[in-house]
């Protein structure tokens, strides 16, 4: 008897629930009422111990009738399911957190990408946690509450906990204290000029370090995406930069200045002795650190906003800037419109005050 079937019968029966596997265990999925405090009803999932064989889909689909008649009944307890000394039903902050892990990873495999993603978010905030005590509403609220209102870390931290109490089935809404953080909150970076960027470029001496900085100039890619281009196409076209893999997947970006590819030799791929087996952050990292110990005025990410800055000169439209940086229109928008200078308005103004089909003033 396969799962399928199990779940075809249950809906038929219209028992209001599904049975799912988790690794080599078997588990229900229902609109159930909150594990503790009050709250409304929610779709939350039971931790059954019970192995996925043809046999425990039996069990489990067994099961799903009893829970269905205690709900109907008003029976239905919680604690029927969640046994403290049982490592299937964790318990406490460190049980949780080491649960959310293994089911983040089940639904997603383990990349650069994901690894990344789990160390710089999730591994950030859970250890504000105290491991050792059990994961309640106002465990969660006091760690929010500790870190400063209206700012990134503070929005970062609801997102993540939030994510752990949804998991849990605790009834907690961290949305609401994130706060009004926005990047428009953040004051705009010092951009450089394109006469300092290619100053600080003839001023390396590594060739490998100088064509990582021309390409993170000329298509302002992330530190890490220098690593994770398709080289043998660059190698036929270095006008188009097609990215393999990176923060937020494949993409592909064209230089603004293309008049930098020969300025910068950038037609002759040549990479730093880095190595590249490892996440994203740990790689992009290897440029950050080479830009600080050569004390460069500015971090290497600077360029990329730069690169933003540029193409809303050159007038390419937001939702192709947007696209080739790998951001959303509205993240694009909130950010590089906020960054606008008086320079960047004068420039386009002379632009369009030389066109000549521009309106012009009655005599």
């Amino acid at each position: 008897m396969s799962l399928r079937e199990a779940n075809a019968r249950l809906r038929q029966a219209k028992v209001g629930m599904s049975i799912d596997r988790e690794g080599s265990s078997l588990r229900l999925r229902a609109i159930l009422p909150p594990r503790q405090g009050e709250g409304k009803n929610k779709q939350q999932r039971i931790h059954l111990g019970i192995r996925a064989t043809l046999q425990g889909v039996k069990q489990a689909e067994l099961e799903a009738c009893i829970v269905r008649r205690d709900l109907d009944t008003n029976k239905f307890k919680w604690e029927k399911y969640i046994k403290p000394e049982s490592k299937e039903d964790p318990q406490t902050v460190e049980d949780w957190i080491e649960a959310f892990e293994e089911d983040y990873f089940n639904r997603r495999k383990k990349t650069h990408k994901t690894l990344t993603t789990w160390k710089t978010e999730y591994c950030q905030v859970f250890p504000r946690l105290p491991q050792s005590q059990q994961l309640t509403v106002g465990l969660l609220k006091e760690a929010i509450l500790k870190v400063p209102p209206d700012t990134k870390t503070r929005k970062r931290v609801c997102i993540c906990l939030g994510a752990l109490a949804k998991f849990a089935g605790v009834d907690f809404d961290a949305k609401r204290f994130a706060g009004s953080y926005n990047p428009k909150s953040v004051k705009p970076r010092d951009i450089p000029e394109d006469r300092v960027i290619v100053e600080c470029f003839d001023r390396i001496s590594s060739g490998e370090w100088r064509w990582v900085f021309g390409m993170l100039a000329a298509f302002g890619l992330r530190n890490h995406e220098v690593f994770r281009v398709d080289f043998p196409e660059f190698v036929k076209n270095p006008y188009i930069c097609s990215i393999l893999e990176g923060k937020t997947g494949p993409r592909r970006v064209w230089p603004f200045h293309p008049e930098w590819i020969k300025r910068f030799d950038l037609a002759s791929p040549q990479l730093p002795a880095v190595n590249l087996d490892r996440s994203n952050s740990g790689v992009g990292h290897e440029v950050t650190q080479y830009f600080y110990r050569h004390k460069m005025p500015f971090p290497a990410y600077t360029l990329r906003h730069a690169w933003a800055i540029r193409t809303l000169e050159y007038g390419l439209d937001i939702s192709l800037a947007s696209q080739q940086m790998g951001h959303s229109l509205k993240v694009h928008s909130d950010l590089y419109h906020h960054w606008i200078s008086d320079r960047q308005h004068q420039r386009a103004f002379e632009l369009l005050m030389k066109r000549g089909d521009r309106p012009l003033p009655p005599d």
